[in-house]
């Protein structure tokens, strides 16, 4: 079944690639007068059907043509999208979303309470469902009323109404689903900002302004080109030349290049926290003592010094310092100490030179860090070799985040919109980001359901919040090491880059 969907896939892309790239109006040229067009390096996501979407960066390019139900303001405290206003029931097993009027999809369907169910429905029945972890909690979803829609939940969970505001809560059409959900995967039709114009996949993605967007008087963006982020290396030369307008990362070490040859850079808090994935399902991470010893055999502080040109800030969780999750007692847990890192090893059976380890390295993190962290672990005794992964679905996705193959991978979590949600990505049974899966502690998880069953407004949610971070941490043999923030890179005419937490957002920006 997979092989031939796969096939099927590869078609689709010719097909839509060859037809579309024909009839589309072109992706460069100067803009019309009375047009604005803006041109966004970023990466193309693993899917454009929010149900079979991969990762959490998704978000950041599947929101141009679809709308949440909810999304999240600058506090990452869920604020109306789609849905107006929301509540739970006394005992907090149902969660009513009352969705505003006179909303359609991209392909004129009506969305309303039905299309949401219809949605939901797929999303937790799908073979391939990506979004279906996120749901665990829901028994089902109801239509009550014109308007009103309805979670039924298993126990009480607080976060649902977060979670929402990301891929999970991204409503596409019932109507293109039900007609070709394989083409959806390529061809987006959602009620967000934009309406797709052209694909071509691993190439660009095109739109144009949807007026029937619920927030279409903050988009001032009349053509959107979405292009996959250039070589590190190269991504100013992009700017300055003006093929692109917009670029998702600089380089740490080159901001003030960048500055310096007019370019505006944005630096924003973000949810990005770099880390070394280790898999304890894997020689020699199948050995705690070996997991013991690399726990003290990275400094930080030279990873910010070097990497990110001070930039960043220490993390040994998923969460940056500032965020509500960050719990401060786990960074007190293990520090730098490369001589107890080698009595470690050497307990283990691995004297200075013994051990050899190979380094999965995704080519996007091509910014020192990969050597970085193999001239560290040199330093403690450990030889180690770089393998390049390429990114993309059919590479890195498969291999590092489905399969689990590498013992050790360089990666990171970008974030997810609930705290609860990024803890299953990075430490859950079916974490995309838990190279051990699917081992998971039983105490982390118990200590997660604590957390979705507290109101976030309950004085005890900080501290059951807190408790589940250290549970995870403690449980996990991977080693987060700094959080670093978005670093956008912009020409000068564009304006009120409009940077969350959580994602980069286009209402409100402009282009000169």
């Amino acid at each position: 079944m997979r092989q031939e969907a796969g096939r099927y896939l590869r078609r689709l892309f010719t097909v839509l690639a060859a037809g579309l790239l024909v009839a589309a109006c072109g992706g460069s040229g100067k803009q019309e007068a009375g047009h604005s067009k803006l041109r966004w390096a970023f990466m193309l996501p693993t899917s454009w059907d929010p149900v079979t979407s991969r990762t959490g960066a998704d978000i950041n390019t599947i929101s141009l043509a679809y709308a949440s139900l909810t999304r999240l303001d600058k506090q990452g405290e869920a604020q109306p999208g789609l849905a107006q206003k929301w509540r739970f029931s006394d005992d907090g097993k149902a969660l009513t979303f009352d969705l505003r009027k006179g909303l359609t999809f991209s392909d004129d369907t009506v969305l309303d309470a039905a299309a949401v169910k219809a949605f939901y429905d797929r999303a937790l029945s799908q073979k391939d469902s990506f979004i279906k972890r996120d749901l665990g909690g829901v028994e089902s979803v109801s239509a009550d009323g014109p308007l009103a829609v309805t979670f039924h939940l298993r126990e009480p969970d607080y976060q649902l109404p977060t979670i929402l505001a990301g891929r999970v809560g991204a409503i596409a059409s019932p109507t293109a689903a039900a007609k070709d959900k394989a083409k959806l995967a390529l061809w987006p039709v959602g009620a967000g900002p934009f309406r797709i114009t052209e694909f071509v996949p691993e190439s660009h993605a095109y739109f144009e302004k949807n007026p029937g967007y619920w927030d279409a008087a903050n988009i001032h963006i009349d053509r959107f080109e979405l292009t996959n982020a250039p070589d590190p290396a190269t991504v100013i030369a992009a700017l300055l030349s003006g093929s692109i307008d917009v670029a998702g990362r600089i380089p740490p070490r080159r901001v003030e290049e960048a500055k310096g040859r007019g370019l505006t850079v944005a630096i924003a808090p973000s949810l990005n926290v770099r880390d070394v994935s280790i898999n304890r399902n894997r020689p020699p991470f199948d050995n705690p003592r070996v997991v013991e010893a690399l726990r003290y055999a990275f400094d930080r502080g030279e990873f910010i010094r070097t990497v990110t040109a001070g930039l960043a800030t220490v993390s040994h969780q998923p969460f940056p310092a500032g965020n509500a999750a960050f719990d401060a007692s786990v960074e007190k847990l293990w520090g730098y100490d490369p001589d107890k890192a080698r009595a470690l090893l050497r307990e283990a059976g691995y004297p200075p030179g013994k051990l050899a380890i190979e380094i999965a390295v995704n080519p996007v993190m091509n910014d020192g860090l990969p050597e970085l962290v193999q001239a560290q672990l040199a330093r403690v005794g450990v030889k180690s070799t770089l393998r390049i992964v390429p990114p993309g679905s059919s590479t890195w996705q498969s291999e590092v985040y489905i399969a689990k193959r590498p013992a050790l991978a360089l990666d990171g979590t970008i974030g997810r919109e609930s705290p609860v949600q990024n803890l299953l990505a990075t430490y859950g049974p079916e974490g995309i980001m838990n190279l051990s899966g699917p081992y998971a502690a039983p105490a982390f998880l118990q200590a997660l359901d604590a957390v979705r069953r507290t109101p976030t407004s309950d004085p005890a949610y900080a501290a059951r919040l807190h408790a589940a971070v250290r549970a995870g941490v403690e449980q996990s043999p991977s080693n987060y090491l700094y959080s670093e923030p978005w670093i956008v890179g912009a020409r000068a005419g564009v304006k009120n880059l409009n940077i969350l937490p959580s994602q980069i957002r286009w209402e409100g920006v402009t282009v000169q």
